[in-house]
């Protein structure tokens, strides 16, 4: 016989207004580095002088952040409801960036389509779609969860679909992030580790495969393994990025002092901006950075695992993960610590859609990490047996 039970989770309103407080000081930050960081490249370059970047950025910042209202606010009964749709949403936006007239190509790769007031990335959309919809499936189907049939052929057959498609947009570096995150959601989820490590053989070898396939990518290792191979091409930009971080020193030599960022770093104010960062506000400015993500990413996991719910916390995990993981591989590329990859640095990194979409994730973590009755998912379970929840 079936009953509902009553979820008995405690109120962290402090912790989750410290949480919502992160975010918007990491928003804020990012907006002043960027400002620093592509003033004078923007100067140069663009008819609209040196705002041109910051300035939309600043309209992303507005549209994310009034997403972030929406998603911290939000019943997460609908969030849930709608993971479907939403995967299909992205799908759809993934496929039109082939659409001739709908697609906006740059430097050989069709990753945006058009959208009124600018252009849009779906792989972006992508890393808030398919968490949400892991959670989902593996909340829905808990109970057969060691069964490859019911538990993981779906997810994993999902997650193959959006790598390949993102991949062919000539953005490996996303694709392989989306797959490796739907992974630890995988892991999460409670699956059987011969699940778990079979996905991370397969994805190994098909990884290093696709690497070969395009020179870029190619030289891009080599340049890692051996950095004096190329220094003037495939490993210019890593080299001159480190040279900017060293230059910093503990304190930096002052926002808007850097030089390095004049001629030194193609693409600084995007993937590379950290480097910007650090030849500025040096060590110190570094450290305040690393703690702000270090608060995130305990508040974040913190307020996830004390969920009532297995989809809140497998959301809410997830969350937190794609962000903090993303930020993390951005900074040791960066560093010289892994070799270049196109991600960009969350909340700081030029990009619309990014900072849209990570804004949006940061407010539903915020909505799962807060004890609402409204968001509680009545635990549907069967007397004398763990609980279970209504498909």
């Amino acid at each position: 016989m079936y009953q509902f039970q009553a979820e008995k989770s405690p109120r962290f309103a402090g912790e989750n207004h410290l949480l919502a407080a992160t975010v918007f000081l990491l928003t804020g930050l990012g907006l002043v580095v960027l400002y620093s960081a592509s003033y004078e490249s923007a100067a140069r370059w663009f008819r609209d002088g040196g705002l041109h970047f910051v300035s939309r950025q600043l309209v992303a910042a507005g549209l994310g952040l009034v997403f972030f209202f929406i998603t911290s606010r939000m019943n997460l009964k609908y969030a849930r409801s709608g993971a479907r749709a939403l995967l299909i949403f992205s799908f759809i936006l993934c496929i039109l960036v082939f659409v001739p007239g709908i697609e906006d190509p740059r430097n050989g790769a069709s990753r945006w389509i058009k959208v009124p007031g600018g252009t849009f990335q779906p792989s972006e959309l992508v890393k808030l779609a398919l968490p949400l919809y892991l959670a989902y499936n593996f909340d829905k189907n808990r109970d057969g969860l060691n069964k490859i049939t019911t538990g993981v052929l779906l997810p994993v057959l999902i997650t193959a679909f959006f790598f390949l498609i993102i991949y062919l947009q000539n953005n490996f570096s996303t694709a392989a992030f989306i797959a490796a995150n739907a992974l630890v959601i995988l892991f999460l989820a409670g699956s059987r580790l011969y699940y778990f490590f079979s996905g991370i053989i397969l994805l190994l070898p098909c990884a290093g495969l696709l690497i070969l396939t395009k020179e870029h990518r190619l030289r891009r290792i080599l340049s890692f393994l051996r950095p004096e191979w190329d220094p003037q091409g495939a490993g210019y930009q890593v080299d001159s990025s480190m040279k900017a971080i060293a230059a910093g020193g503990a304190w930096g030599k002052g926002l808007g002092q850097g030089t390095k960022k004049i001629a030194s770093i193609p693409e600084v104010h995007s993937d590379f901006i950290f480097s910007a960062f650090s030849e500025e506000l040096g060590f110190m400015g570094v450290v305040v950075v690393f703690i702000l993500f270090g608060v995130f990413a305990f508040l974040g996991y913190r307020g996830a695992l004390r969920a009532g719910d297995t989809f809140r916390r497998l959301l809410g995990c997830g969350l937190v993960t794609t962000i903090i993981t993303q930020a993390m591989l951005n900074i040791a590329v960066v560093s010289g610590s892994l070799p270049v990859a196109g991600l960009p640095l969350p909340f700081f990194s030029a990009g619309g859609s990014s900072l849209i979409i990570t804004l949006g994730m940061a407010g539903l973590l915020v909505n799962v990490c807060r004890s609402r009755d409204d968001n509680r998912f009545p635990a549907l379970s069967r007397a004398g047996t763990g609980g279970a929840y209504g498909a």
